[in-house]
Parts: C-alpha cells; sequence; structure tokens
C-alpha cells in the first residue's frame, strides 16, 4: 500500500533527527504491514455486546480470534448507533488499519465512509449484517440471511393453523438488518392475508424491560392477541414476562404463542419445557470465517465467494431435544 510505504519513509526519516528523545522507533510498533513481519492492524465495529445474548457471543468469538497471539492488532467499537460506527470508522481509517471489520446498526448511509476507505487502502469487511452500498466498496460479507431467517418464522407460523392471528409484533432497532428481514415477512403475510392481524407493532430495540411494557399496554388496553413475534429472545423474554404477570398462560397448547430469534441457549431450554413455541437461529460464530478471508487477501489469493451466508434454521418446542439445545444454544 502506498500510502504505507509513504509512512514508513517519512518515520525512517524522522527517526534521523530524532535519536537522542528515543521515540521514533516504538511510534511504528505494531503498525508495520503485515507483509514486512509486523501485525495486521484491524479495526472492529460492532453493536453494543450488551444488546442481546447473540452479540455477547459474537463479540466474544471475534476477541478469541483478533489477538496478539494470533498475529493481529485489534482495537473494538462499539454503538447501536450508525452515525457513531460511521465516525468509529472514519477514526480507524485515520489509525492506518489494514482491515476494517463491520456489523453495521442500520443498512443505509455507508456509501462515503467505505470509499474513504477504500482510497485509504484499507479493506472492508462486513460481519453478521449486510448493508446497502456497492459491493465493490468491501472485500467480503459474512452474513445471516435474514430475509430467510423471517420468511422460515412465519412459514412455520402459517403451519399452526389458527383461524386467526392476532399478533403482538415487537421489531428489534429500526433499519438494522436483522430488523428489516425479520419484520418484512411478517409484514408482507400480513398484507396477503385477511385473518392475518397486527394489533401492535413497535421498535423496543432488542430490550427485554421495552418489550415488556409493549405488550404490558395491550393488556391493560385489553385487545386480544395469541401471537407474540419477537425479533430477538430478550424481547420475547420481556413479553413472556407481562404475560406471566397477567396470568396468561403460553407455550405449546397455550394461549398465546410465543416466537423469538437467536437461540440463546436458555431460550431453547424455554422451547424444550414447551414454555416458547419457535425460536429462529442466528449464527454469531463469524471470526475463523473473517480470519480465513484476511489470511486468503494477505497471501495475495482470489476469493472463493464475496457473501457468505450462514447456515441457520428454526426450532419448533414440539420437536426440539435436548442434543439441540446443548449443540445449538449459544
Amino acid at each position: 500500500m502506498m500510502k504505507k510505504v509513504l509512512a514508513i519513509l517519512m518515520a525512517s526519516a524522522m527517526t534521523l533527527g530524532l535519536v537522542a528523545c528515543g521515540s521514533a522507533a516504538p511510534a511504528q510498533s505494531g503498525s508495520a504491514p503485515a507483509a514486512s513481519g509486523g501485525k495486521i492492524k484491524v479495526g472492529i465495529i460492532n453493536n453494543d455486546p450488551n444488546e442481546s445474548g447473540y452479540r455477547t457471543a459474537n463479540d466474544a468469538d471475534l476477541k478469541a480470534k483478533f489477538t496478539d497471539a494470533n498475529g493481529y492488532e485489534a482495537s473494538f467499537a462499539y454503538s447501536l448507533k450508525n452515525d457513531e460506527q460511521i465516525q468509529y470508522a472514519q477514526n480507524f481509517i485515520q489509525d492506518e488499519v489494514d482491515y476494517l471489520l463491520l456489523s453495521a446498526a442500520d443498512t443505509a448511509g455507508w456509501d462515503s465512509v467505505l470509499k474513504d476507505a477504500q482510497d485509504a487502502g484499507v479493506k472492508v469487511i462486513l460481519f453478521d449484517r449486510t448493508i446497502d452500498a456497492d459491493p465493490s466498496l468491501y472485500e467480503a460479507s459474512i452474513v445471516s440471511d435474514m430475509a430467510k431467517e423471517g420468511q422460515t418464522a412465519v412459514d412455520w407460523l402459517a403451519g399452526q393453523n389458527l383461524s386467526e392471528y392476532n399478533v403482538i409484533h415487537i421489531q428489534g432497532v429500526m433499519g438494522s438488518a436483522a430488523q428489516q428481514g425479520r419484520s418484512g415477512a411478517l409484514d408482507t403475510k400480513v398484507a396477503a392475508e385477511s385473518n392475518w392481524n397486527i394489533v401492535k407493532q413497535q421498535t423496543a430495540e432488542w430490550n427485554a424491560e421495552k418489550a415488556q411494557q409493549i405488550v404490558q399496554s395491550v393488556i391493560d388496553a385489553g385487545t386480544p392477541f395469541n401471537v407474540i413475534y419477537a425479533e430477538n429472545d430478550d424481547m420475547a423474554k420481556g413479553a413472556v414476562a407481562a404475560l406471566d404477570a397477567a396470568g396468561i398462560s403460553h407455550g405449546v397448547g397455550k394461549d398465546v404463542i410465543v416466537m423469538g430469534f437467536d437461540c440463546n441457549k436458555w431460550a431453547l431450554e424455554e422451547l424444550l419445557a414447551q414454555n416458547w413455541n419457535y425460536d429462529g437461529q442466528c449464527n454469531p460464530f463469524q471470526a475463523s470465517y473473517i480470519d480465513d478471508i484476511i489470511k486468503k487477501l494477505e497471501s495475495g489469493e482470489k476469493l472463493d465467494q464475496k457473501t457468505i451466508i450462514m447456515d441457520e434454521k428454526g426450532f419448533d418446542a414440539s420437536t426440539i431435544t435436548q442434543d439441540d439445545v446443548d449443540n445449538y444454544g449459544i
């Protein structure tokens, strides 16, 4: 990368004039390109690890892989807000990272900063979530098919053959790929079927307490409902807390169908106990895929594919097993 060569030459020139202070050589530590034997410098932008069990597992997976022992100098930044993530990206570009790893809070608004990254010689790899940007602005994308996750869940719900579907739809952070994919399939089905109704549709921003408040407001209003479609497990958990407080039964053969996403181990245990009905898998373990892509790019190899879709499934409380909980729970 021309920029990095110039930076090293400039630093070398400074060393000649600053030998007495002993600061010039250490200033280059950890920032040399991999080709010269230094660490690979990565800036990782993710959503808040406390957002959900999925995100906690995702963050832990990345931190376990991108370590000094594995040849990386990694810096992490977190936000649920797109504008803050974009600022983090600009900061990492200024810090001259080799790779920018991105799980975007929102699908829109990334073209300009990714063009800046490209101009600076910074390679971008998307993980977990897609964005609405020209594919030429990033090297690869390791993501879940959120639209498929939503469609799988809605197909399962349709297969319950209810005479009427009155759904409390609790959405994630609006504009995120997960929210768009999981909402889209349900919105399409409701628009197409006269016996499918949304009695409440509101974002809880992945938060259990906000989800509990949403369901409680429907209960207080006396509005009939028989399905809770929550776009992650934490929100489903909050919804169930409101049901329990009101003495409303839920789960297999009960008054309310409960659906979540992400397959936290504790959520799959709720399915196994038949307290919930459905949980859609979202695979958080992308670090090994990213590591493999970086190694190929560093060695000059051409990538076999630009987009890698994680393999995922949905689980039904009527058929889930303990092995499923042990093997797929996060």
